[in-house]
């Protein structure tokens, strides 16, 4: 057999079949397991705590906490609309060419980003004292202590907060719409006021709801430093009663599954908000949790017949 019939056999003989090993993630195991491990510890030493379960059934329910997280809910609200509002009216004169403008509103950014929301509702819970009287004189007058109640006192500290770091996220979300976009407004006869309105801010939005939302989320637990002025939500009412019957962490339990439920119930809202403002996208939008589950059984049911 010569050296070419050789070579041709050999060409001709099958490939030995290679062995495919999946590659082994054990950094990935690792902390798996270490992640079990934590929650059983974490079960294990609740289940083993003194905690009087019936009693946090029995508190789930109770009228004064269910008022208690209603009331946070309405302060949630209400100052997010106020910190909407003045952070869209901050950002748009931050971005002005007139500096008298821009300046106050970066004064206003800095004043309420710079102190502690907790300082901002001490103040304005105690703004009687520098302003004893409300009102015009001969028409209406009123003392500051009768109006400024502690929910509107609340609602004004937080709204004004909120509106600081909202003004910063909407300010972010303007900048990204293309200059082109304002420009081609502006040619066909749009006014600075029509083309935020009508062109910018709807395409900022898809930027600009991400953040709002968790602000908002972020919200309902800075609620709960509204007691200190007087405002009985749910943490207050909380509070009040297990220094009657000292079930501390049983109310603690409490009010963790009210906050929960209701930041769930906002994420949700969050969720298809956003998926709202990025149908212009060109991106393809991701299914939904219930088109997801419609998908799995017909799946499923489509193998079963």
């Amino acid at each position: 057999m010569n050296s070419q019939t050789a070579q041709s056999v050999k060409s001709n003989a099958p490939a030995p079949e290679l062995r495919i090993v999946p590659r082994r993630h054990l950094g990935r195991w690792a902390g798996a397991a270490a992640v079990v491990l934590l929650l059983v510890w974490l079960g294990v030493s609740f289940a083993q705590a003194q905690i009087d379960w019936p009693t946090v059934q029995e508190y789930l329910n109770a009228p004064a906490l269910i008022m208690g997280i209603g009331l946070a809910i309405l302060l949630t609200v209400v100052a997010m609309v106020i910190g909407l509002v003045l952070g869209v009216v901050t950002a748009v004169m931050r971005l002005s060419k007139n500096p008298v403008v821009s300046g106050v509103a970066w004064l206003y950014v800095w004043v309420f980003r710079g102190t502690p929301v907790y300082l901002q509702l001490l103040m304005w819970f105690n703004l009687a004292l520098i302003f004893p009287v409300i009102g015009i004189p001969g028409v209406f007058q009123g003392r500051m202590v009768d109006l400024l109640t502690p929910f509107i006192a609340a609602s004004i500290g937080l709204g004004l907060n909120q509106g600081a770091y909202t003004s910063e996220v909407v300010r972010s979300g303007i900048l990204s719409v293309d200059e082109g976009q304002t420009e081609a407004a502006q040619a066909v006869g749009m006014t600075r006021l029509q083309t935020m309105r009508r062109i910018v801010l709807p395409q900022a939005m898809r930027v600009i709801i991400p953040p709002v939302g968790n602000e908002v989320i972020g919200m309902l637990k800075t609620t709960s430093l509204a007691s200190a002025i007087g405002v009985t939500e749910i943490l207050a009412e909380a509070q009040h009663i297990y220094f009657v019957n000292n079930r501390i962490m049983e109310l603690l339990i409490v009010c963790a599954v009210w906050y929960l439920g209701a930041v769930s119930i906002l994420s949700i809202g969050q969720y298809y908000l956003e998926r709202h403002f990025a149908k212009g996208s060109s991106k393809q939008l991701s299914l939904t949790p219930v088109q997801r589950l419609k998908n799995f059984f017909g799946t499923n049911r489509k193998a079963l017949r």
